[in-house]
């Protein structure tokens, strides 16, 4: 039996609390690339699908079949073909699609339905719903290549997904629609995920994928992931990218995710489904592990209101204990609350900073500048000291000063330089502590 520690675990939990409140009753699409369960992933993501159905989330899972289909052309004789990123599917291929997909949505479910005890899947009961919820259209003729039946996504029932995810259901999606005549046609994962969080308007889309996310230098595969990408530097890229020869191309998934956030979808995400507990991660972590496109940055930087008094208090306080920040009472930060500004981070407060303004001196005290352990190193910090300094200058005021112990050397580096206390005004003079032995340091607007 594997031990808990409580001095691990509860800070844990508690921090990804904020996020189960957040998310209960929210809709994501997910697509899990054939890759995937190819590599025997299938298994453990299951596990993680019904953890995010136990908390109350509605679900729609799209699966791909790309190496399933390449396997069963193989024992064809048969070679798969692609444009643009995009199977050409003929007779033989429709058929060696429909095979595998029929095997896959066997496999899925049966991995819904297993209860084994002592994982993460005993006590469950999660209900799979599958249908013919896509109605779709053939992709004709591109560049002079015909698709044959390669198709897009016409329609989504978007109606009766919603019915099936509201009574408590996951939908399961294959990438196969038909036409009203009864004609099959073979979609990729990645339209009928998109289609399909599009008609929802859910509230994330995430795909599974075998690539790790977006590098912040594309042209090197070695540069780090970047985490969050605004949706206007997605189209960037997209524009500076070759058209994806492969369905495995990084363009092919970011073209997608443009396109769902484009149209409403608030944030869609490229995850590696090599990483284990990805979605997990993603999820109930700041910063994830693959690369969310969002329309704009979900860090909302602005002045602090009533209601933000408590998320406040919870982020300073551990500062306050360890002797970083002088203490602080609630009285005191909700008489001056519009003098705060804050970072928010999906409702949650990630940052703060206070500007106390002495008119009469022609200058102000920043106070409080607290970011969270779980943003520091991602540059909130200057955000914050930037706002407050622009609301400085807007006051009229000449100088910014601040009060500090153990980080003078930031604010050094930031262009304060160090003054003698009786530097401060008369009013901001009574009230230093001479036993705390705070330095004063200035920069100048």
């Amino acid at each position: 039996m594997s031990l808990v520690f409580p001095h691990t675990f509860v800070p844990w939990f508690r921090a990804v609390a904020p996020y189960i409140h957040m998310y209960r009753g929210k809709t994501f699409v997910v697509a899990l690339a054939g890759e995937a369960i190819a590599a025997g992933k299938l298994s453990a993501f299951v596990q993680d699908l019904a953890i995010l159905h136990a908390m109350g989330l509605k679900l729609v899972l799209v699966h791909g079949f790309r190496p399933q289909v390449n396997e069963q052309l193989a024992a064809k004789g048969q070679v798969s073909r692609y444009h643009n990123g995009i199977r050409i599917t003929d007779s033989v291929t429709l058929d060696a699609a429909q095979e595998a997909a029929g095997q896959l949505r066997f496999e899925i479910e049966a991995a819904f339905s297993q209860g084994l005890p002592n994982t993460p899947m005993a006590n469950a009961t999660v209900r799979v719903v599958s249908g013919n919820f896509l109605t779709a259209r053939p992709i004709g003729i591109v560049d002079g290549v015909d698709m044959k039946h390669s198709g897009l996504v016409r329609r989504v029932d978007h109606e009766a997904i919603s019915r099936a995810i509201n009574g408590g259901a996951i939908v399961l999606l294959s990438p196969f629609g038909f036409s009203p005549t009864g004609e099959a046609f073979n979609l990729t994962m990645e339209d009928v995920a998109t289609s399909t969080a599009i008609a929802l308007q859910s509230d994330k889309l995430l795909f599974l994928t075998e690539v790790p996310g977006i590098r912040e230098r594309p042209d090197d595969p070695e540069s780090a992931i970047d985490t969050e990408l605004a949706l206007v530097d997605a189209r960037r890229l997209l524009a500076q990218s070759p058209p994806p020869a492969q369905p495995t191309d990084v363009a092919h998934y970011l073209r997608h995710c443009v396109r769902a956030c484009e149209a409403g979808v608030e944030r869609s995400h490229i995850l590696p489904f090599a990483t284990d507990g990805a979605i997990l991660l993603e999820v109930f972590t700041h910063d994830g592990v693959g690369t969310m496109v969002v329309d704009e940055k979900l860090e909302s930087l602005r002045e602090a209101t009533a209601d933000d008094v408590g998320g406040i208090l919870q982020l300073i306080e551990p500062f306050e204990r360890d002797g970083t920040l002088v203490r602080r009472e609630r009285t005191s930060i909700e008489r001056d609350i519009a003098n705060y500004t804050v970072i928010e981070h999906d409702g949650i407060i990630f940052g703060c900073a206070a500007l106390h303004p002495y008119p009469e001196a022609r200058t102000a005290e920043m106070a409080a500048l607290t970011v969270s352990p779980l943003s520091q190193g991602q540059g909130d910090g200057e955000r914050l000291l930037k706002r407050v300094e622009q609301r400085a200058r807007a006051a009229g005021l000449e100088s910014l000063f601040v009060l500090t112990t153990r980080t003078m050397h930031w604010f050094l580096k930031r262009g304060f330089t160090p003054v003698d206390p009786d530097w401060l005004p008369e009013a901001r003079k009574r009230k230093y502590n001479w036993d705390r032995r705070s330095q004063v340091l200035v920069k100048r607007l």
